[in-house]
């Protein structure tokens, strides 16, 4: 059913909830195409987290570039042939360039992306996964990538709340917001049973999934 109802899902929400390992885990019960952000293959990501004032531009616009064109490819594709799983909404990057650029980069970067004028796929569902700046910093060390070692609570914090503003008004697509300070779809088997159950009964537009042991 869940293929049938869905066939291009987006899980999004800010570093450390879980939203690529969600998709990956996703994409490999339902036999899904995969799409994924490649923040590995951004040359400015590590210089950001080391001097954000300094490469926050050159940063956003290789995310830009690099998103257009993941989703262009695919929006080229008969990609209705099989379900796709992504881990990032296009949308979101002016959020992220709202928050990180100072005005006169941010003016420059909306040139650039109603110059773009991105047309790409709408999805079919968007879950959203939430959980406190305290988590996503333990979630952010745990998984121990060098770079990232060094964000703090506080941007962590910021980000958190930008991401609630975004999707506060996001009506984009359908939407799920989960709030998983105490749901680990990756990890325990049940709780992702229950997160496919709760997307698999949505009857509206907008609904949250608040999971409490």
């Amino acid at each position: 059913m869940l293929f049938e109802k869905y066939r291009h899902i987006v899980i999004e929400g800010p570093i450390g909830v879980g939203k690529t390992s969600l998709a990956k885990l996703m994409a490999e019960r339902f036999n899904a195409e995969l799409l994924l952000e490649q923040p590995q293959e951004n040359p400015f990501l590590p210089k950001f987290y080391e001097d954000s004032a300094r490469y926050a531009l050159p940063t956003q616009l290789f995310f830009l570039f690099q998103r257009i064109g993941q989703l262009r490819d695919l929006a080229q594709r008969d990609f209705f042939e099989s379900m796709v799983v992504s881990d990032f909404l296009l949308e979101k990057d002016r959020m992220f360039a709202s928050l990180t650029l100072d005005e006169e980069e941010l003016k420059l970067y909306q040139q650039i992306y109603q110059h773009q004028s991105p047309q790409t796929p709408t999805p079919d569902l968007v879950i959203y996964l939430q959980a406190s700046p305290q988590i996503l910093v333990e979630r952010v060390h745990k998984r121990a990538i060098g770079y990232e070692q060094s964000i703090t609570e506080s941007y962590l914090a910021q980000l958190s709340e930008a991401y609630s503003r975004f999707f506060y008004h996001y009506d984009g697509a359908p939407l799920l917001i989960v709030n998983t300070e105490h749901l680990n779809p990756v990890d325990h088997p049940e709780d992702f049973d229950l997160l496919l159950s709760q997307i698999e009964s949505m009857k509206g537009r907008r609904e949250f999934f608040n999971w409490s042991e």
